[in-house]
């Protein structure tokens, strides 16, 4: 999993919106127009995530919400309002799944502590399954009514026709601040698996901050060892190497504007 994160040193003034983990930036506002723009590198920063890191950056997290979102709690109110918002839209216009009945069955991948299970998906769904690499996060959440199986796993490590069983299994398969975590090979891998488990006119959700950096490329943060991506890098994974199909995006509003944007993707097989 991952969270919002504060923007890097070296965004682009127009950007403004949430998105990643907090961490103090190295230049102010006041002295960022002076910083030298650092040159392109020929390392693709997702080939230095390293999963060992990430999981323990994660394991030594304290379960609060607080914590998982980085120091900025009041996101949480915000975000969650604005998945509805979005959920809702996509209902209104689908023939499988119109408003009115809930969801069958869901998942929440890279869950966390459950706050979107718990803010979210518990909400509009009959069972909510979780995948979550961390086993402290998901105690208590193990006998919570609502809650179904839950995996103990990274999603890089999660095949869901195999684990899950039958195809068709989920209405929607929600993906939020948990991608940075993949390499772009293995997002792809697992994002090739999902429409085996989506019932017909299901979604994939993916919720997720958006690089602001000034050259346009994906950005390594060696904290969590996760990846930040832009947003043409995310719609080329989606469409072009996945196989996806786009059907609705937008940007979530009313985050703090010293975090990474965010973009919401609803995404359907072809």
């Amino acid at each position: 999993m991952s969270s919002p994160k504060r923007k890097s040193s070296y965004s682009d003034p127009a950007d403004h919106g949430p998105a990643k983990k907090s961490k103090p930036a190295t230049t102010t506002s006041a002295d960022s127009d002076s910083a030298e723009t650092p040159p392109p590198s020929s390392t693709a920063p997702d080939s230095l995530i390293n999963p060992h890191t990430a999981l323990a950056y994660w394991a030594a997290t304290s379960p609060t919400v607080s914590e998982i979102l980085g120091g900025y709690p009041q996101v949480s109110r915000v975000d969650l309002q604005g998945s509805r918002n979005f959920l809702a839209k996509l209902r209104r216009v689908s023939s499988h799944h119109p408003p009115g009945k809930k969801l069958r069955r869901v998942v929440d991948c890279g869950a966390g502590i459950g706050r979107i299970t718990e803010g979210l998906l518990a909400r509009v769904a009959e069972v909510v399954d979780i995948v979550e690499p961390v086993p402290g996060f998901t105690e208590a959440l193990r006998g919570r009514e609502g809650v179904g199986q839950i995996w103990n796993v990274g999603l890089e490590a999660w095949f869901p026709e195999r684990e899950a069983g039958m195809g068709g299994r989920y209405d929607l398969v929600w993906n939020q601040w948990c991608l940075g975590q993949l390499t772009d090979a293995q997002l792809v891998a697992y994002l090739r698996r999902l429409p085996k488990v989506l019932s017909e006119g299901g979604w994939i959700v993916v919720k997720e901050n958006m690089s602001n950096d000034v050259l346009g490329e994906d950005v390594f943060d060696e904290e969590d060892s996760s990846v930040t991506r832009t947003d043409a890098k995310f719609r080329r994974l989606f469409v072009e190497e996945a196989g996806l199909k786009l059907v609705s995006t937008e940007l979530q509003k009313g985050m703090p504007k010293d975090l990474y944007p965010v973009r919401t993707y609803a995404l359907q097989p072809r």
